[in-house]
């Protein structure tokens, strides 16, 4: 053979020195390390928010037995009037004004008076429970936001939203929520990854025949699978109840037209000018007051209205305290009742001021409105009650599964506080130069948007590249 044939004969890369070219690997690798870093450190946040919110979803079934006494009454025979039971729980509380009623929805159950009480917190009303057959008191309580909840849920309520640590304790429910779909979408991803590149791995149903770490691998991911599009829901609608994220979200539904719609509550006409040669400081009391008690008088043929019009069901009947402002009869959450409808009514002439239906809502809203019931365990009821609580077991065992597997990577020799090391570094050396640029800008939109998930990812990349210093560190 001649010396060009020879040439020709030989492999191309043997006339190469110069290195091979890397090739773009896939996102697995940064999405593990990614999952690794945000299961063991927000890992307590969700777990703590699964627990508790588990509990709240339960809560209004907790409540019915604990304030049984209060929300049933033996009584048969004809209701009261309305009046009549309004003006018995101003007897009982005349230090108090009365700002709305909830008649008893069904026989056997009471009517709830709502006093407004300055010495309580924000979005708190005094309660008083009467008897409507018999017009009588038969306690109070302190009722909190649209929902009515009663103390003990309104306890849980303000564990599951900031561990009664106020409002910097919203952080942490806003850190759990900022973060949970980002940890179930990774996790589907690895999941379904190591489905379609294992021979023998399963996707949706357990291998029992495992053992070990891979037993515990085998539940971490099986469950997770079943339960992640949950997990994005519950991640979703909660942090439209956070402090940051919330306030976004807010303003994105504003500049998209997407908010809850409310019912125009304000008569026409300006405000009476005082008149007399009186300032009208001191006639303002007198009539404020006289005028919300011929209000209450006015309570029954209001509720008449808006029962011919279409009200129907359980209703929170609103008094206004002025004469410029529409009494509103609203139809309260109960389980199963996909909308609420309301309407205002002026008392005086008895007459139609606005109607607002549920089925003129825009779509955005009606979907929003649909998912916190669904979040609080209101829409379906006792069903809705149970899937939650179910689904916040699901969520601590993956959490606490995730925390054993960690535990069995550590190092068997050594030191007896080591623990399981991160997964491989240099990720995102492995995408293509456009996926970097792709990832670096969407997680600058949505850092900006979810402001806590910014700020932790950040704090994660510098105890990552402090962690690798300290080793390079003690490998010299």
């Amino acid at each position: 053979m001649s010396a060009p044939e020879m040439e020709r004969a030989q492999p191309h890369a043997s006339n190469d020195s110069s290195p091979p070219k890397k090739k773009a690997g896939g996102a697995r690798p940064l999405i593990l390390r990614l999952h690794f870093y945000a299961g063991i450190l927000i890992g307590p946040f969700i777990l703590i928010a699964a627990l508790s919110g588990g509990l709240y979803a339960v809560a209004p079934t907790i409540e019915k037995f604990v304030y049984s006494d209060y929300l049933q009454t033996d009584s048969t025979g004809q209701l009261a009037s309305l009046n009549d039971q309004i003006r018995s729980a101003q007897q009982y509380r005349p230090d108090l004004t009365v700002s709305a009623v909830r008649p008893s929805p069904a026989a056997g159950e009471t009517t709830r008076v709502l006093f407004t009480d300055p010495s309580l917190g924000e979005s708190e009303r005094l309660a008083v429970f009467v008897d409507p057959v018999l017009a009588q008191p038969v306690g109070e309580l302190t009722v909190y936001g649209s929902s009515g909840s009663l103390p003990v849920r309104t306890w849980i309520s303000q564990l599951h939203r900031n561990l009664h640590l106020g409002e910097p304790g919203r952080l942490y429910s806003e850190l759990a929520a900022s973060w949970m779909w980002v940890v179930a979408l990774g996790g589907v991803y690895l999941w379904f990854r190591r489905y379609r590149t294992s021979r023998n791995a399963r996707l949706l149903t357990l291998d029992r025949t495992s053992a070990g770490r891979n037993r515990t691998l085998n539940w971490h991911g099986v469950v997770g699978i079943w339960i992640a599009v949950a997990l994005v829901f519950l991640s979703a609608t909660g942090l439209t109840w956070s402090t940051y994220a919330g306030e976004n979200v807010s303003n994105m539904r504003t500049a998209l037209s997407w908010t809850t719609p409310s019912v125009v509550k304000t008569l026409g006409g300006a405000p009476a000018q005082p008149s007399g040669g009186h300032d009208g400081h001191d006639m303002a009391p007198i009539a404020t007051g006289t005028l919300t008690d011929t209000n209450v008088g006015r309570v029954d043929a209001v509720l008449g209205i808006a029962r011919y019009r279409g009200i129907t069901g359980p209703v929170e009947v609103s008094i206004p305290a002025d004469a410029h402002t529409a009494f509103t009869v609203a139809q309260t959450r109960q389980p199963w009742v996909m909308s609420n409808n309301t309407i205002a009514i002026d008392g005086a002439p008895q007459k139609v001021t606005d109607e607002l239906w549920f089925a003129d809502w825009p779509i955005a809203a009606k979907l929003s409105a649909w998912g916190i019931q669904l979040h609080m365990g209101l829409l379906f009821g006792l069903a809705n009650q149970i899937a939650l609580a179910a689904l916040a077991v699901a969520l601590a065992s993956i959490v606490i599964r995730g925390y054993i597997m960690w535990w069995r990577r550590r190092p068997i020799r050594g030191s007896e506080w080591a623990v399981g090391r991160a997964p491989t570094r240099g990720g995102i050396r492995k995408l293509a130069p456009i996926s970097v640029v792709a990832l670096i800008a969407c997680t600058a939109l949505i850092g900006w948007f979810v402001p806590l998930l910014g700020l932790s990812l950040i704090a994660f990349l510098l105890i990552d590249l402090s962690v690798a210093a300290l080793r390079r560190r003690a490998t010299t």
